[in-house]
């Protein structure tokens, strides 16, 4: 039953990666985590030469195993947000450093069918990046990311992803309770920052792997 599933998001993929091309991201696909890991070590890494490396909070990213991936395979600097054993202090001012990092890796909220990206954030530390900071960006998505529109994109965010992340950092929000956007005003709110990433630029500058299969949130 998986093939003509895997087919009709083949063809999906195929048309948003032409519209991603078109709008200057560099485009790589994969059919499974697997290549995700294959393609950002072998492909990606070797191009770029990165010296150092950070992250934006991505249950895709870590999911995938590409955060472990690159902790285990890379011979560079690794400014890793995700270590538990920093203070909250230490973790704010490793996201600081992170904007100036040559290798900025993360995943994205939504994906729209004309090649835009679409991201709502908490503190801001994952888009400043995406928008201007890092020297590339990688972005690693998943076929459940893709949306008709931008209105589409917003209501993905709002209604889905950003309620799931609520409850998967323990959150005092209303939507936790609801599974729904509720326009809170808690001080533990996690909806604060939209972008809408049109281009990529320069050309090139964020590297993007769709992947076809549901990956993350």
């Amino acid at each position: 039953m998986r093939e003509p599933i895997d087919k009709y998001w083949s063809r999906r993929l195929d048309d948003v990666a032409e519209a991603l091309d078109d709008n200057g991201f560099e485009v790589f696909r994969a059919a499974c985590e697997e290549d995700v890991r294959r393609i950002a070590l072998s492909d990606i890494l070797p191009a770029l030469a990165p010296r150092t490396v950070s992250f934006g909070g991505s249950t895709t990213v870590v999911s995938s195993g590409l955060y472990q991936a690159f902790k285990d395979s890379i011979g560079c600097e690794v400014l890793d947000v995700f270590d538990k054993s920093l203070s909250e202090p230490d973790k704010l001012e490793l996201r600081r450093r992170a904007l100036t990092c040559d290798l900025f890796v993360t995943g994205t909220n939504a994906l729209t069918e004309a090649g835009q990206l679409v991201n709502l954030d908490m503190i801001g530390n994952r888009v400043a990046a995406l928008t201007f900071g890092p020297r590339n960006v990688l972005v690693v998505l998943g076929r459940n990311k893709l949306v008709a529109d931008l209105p589409a994109a917003m209501r993905r965010i709002k209604d889905y992803a950003a309620p799931v992340n609520a409850s998967r950092l323990a959150k005092k929000t209303p939507c936790v309770k609801t599974s729904r956007c509720m326009d809170c005003n808690s001080p533990e709110r996690i909806c604060n920052v939209w972008t809408i990433t049109e281009k990529s630029f320069p050309k090139g500058r964020i590297k993007i792997i769709l992947v076809n299969q549901d990956l993350g949130f």
